[in-house]
């Protein structure tokens, strides 16, 4: 793509000179093929969730305050059907449900015996509201509830996007749901199921499902952003052929960091495929080696590798435009 290409070219040329920050607003003109993004790009992975509980409204609003344009939530199903913002299958790591419900488990099978596990297919709505899911992570946090999705689009609309993932679709299945027609009702209902529905909040679907994304792309004929996510769980995608095979269903791919770090190819892979990319997961706790602090790790996959957006759960961390957040 020529007009990666120029970034390139320009970033070589006029990195050690403030002129750089002139020209990025000159390069980073939207075009209709990355009309995803208009600019380099903070996601606020489950909120602000390196300083508030993940998946609370506290850590979304704080996400907000912090500067993200787009605030990522991870989405279960309740035993009637609600759609939920929770990053686990299970409700026991963030939540005191072993202690309101201490019977309400499954054995689990695992290497080696057993584990018990409360899973969130197995509670109705009413009951995951009767949980605290802040304590864990502070006690000023004591109360936090787990928001339906419902009530995380109300908390963010109009002051930042929304980028839900679709997890497990096949796991919810199992159970009777379908969840990617549940994502696309509640889309409907909000109006924000069409590009530019409200131009103050965007919407942008991810998943790691290939099926899942297809299944949006091709019979629920959704015309919002879709972004497969991509690991060495499903690496028999990347490759310049796999990824033109990912454009006839997705905008974007999410490579995890690590894993683009080792193939840096992947971005020219997609932008010669007109998808953009935007690597998980930027945190302050886990810097990759041989950078000396999180915005500059930030800084390098985003103006080195020229990557459009990043997934953090620092997004205060974000480089802003100045010399100083590359160095």
């Amino acid at each position: 793509m020529e007009r990666f290409n120029l970034t390139r070219m320009i970033w070589s040329v006029v990195t050690s000179t403030s002129s750089f920050f002139v020209l990025l607003a000159i390069v980073f003109v939207p075009t209709q093929a990355f009309a995803q993004y208009t600019k380099k790009t903070v996601v606020a992975y489950r909120g602000a969730s390196e300083s508030a509980p993940e998946h609370t409204l506290e850590a979304y609003r704080l996400a907000i305050e912090q500067g993200a344009d787009f605030v990522g939530q991870d989405l279960q199903i309740t035993k009637d059907g609600v759609l939920v913002c929770l990053h686990d299958l299970t409700l026991e790591r963030t939540t005191n449900v072993e202690e309101i419900f201490p019977d309400r488990y499954r054995e689990v099978s695992r290497a080696g015996g057993t584990e018990r596990q409360w899973f969130v297919y197995d509670f109705k709505l009413e009951e995951i509201k009767q949980l605290d899911a802040g304590s864990w992570f502070h006690e000023r946090f004591a109360g936090a509830l787990i928001p339906t999705w419902r009530e995380a689009i109300q908390a963010i609309r109009g002051k930042a996007g929304l980028f839900p993932e679709i997890k497990t679709p096949e796991v919810y299945g199992l159970h009777g749901f379908d969840m990617e027609r549940l994502v696309l009702t509640e889309l409907e209902r909000n109006d924000l199921d069409q590009p530019g529905a409200d131009p103050r909040t965007p919407v942008v679907i991810q998943a790691f499902s290939a099926e899942s994304l297809q299944k949006m792309a091709l019979e629920l004929k959704v015309a919002l952003p879709l972004v497969m996510l991509l690991g060495e769980r499903n690496s028999q995608w990347v490759s310049p052929a796999g990824l033109l095979k990912v454009k006839e269903f997705a905008r974007g791919i999410s490579p995890e960091k690590n894993f683009l770090m080792a193939n840096p190819a992947i971005v020219e892979w997609a932008h010669n495929a007109d998808l953009t990319v935007t690597p998980y997961l930027f945190q302050s706790s886990a810097v990759g080696k041989g950078f000396l602090n999180l915005r500059v790790e930030m800084a390098y996959y985003l103006y080195t590798l020229d990557v459009d957006a990043l997934l953090t759960n620092s997004p205060d961390q974000f480089p802003s435009y100045s010399p100083s957040s590359i160095r």
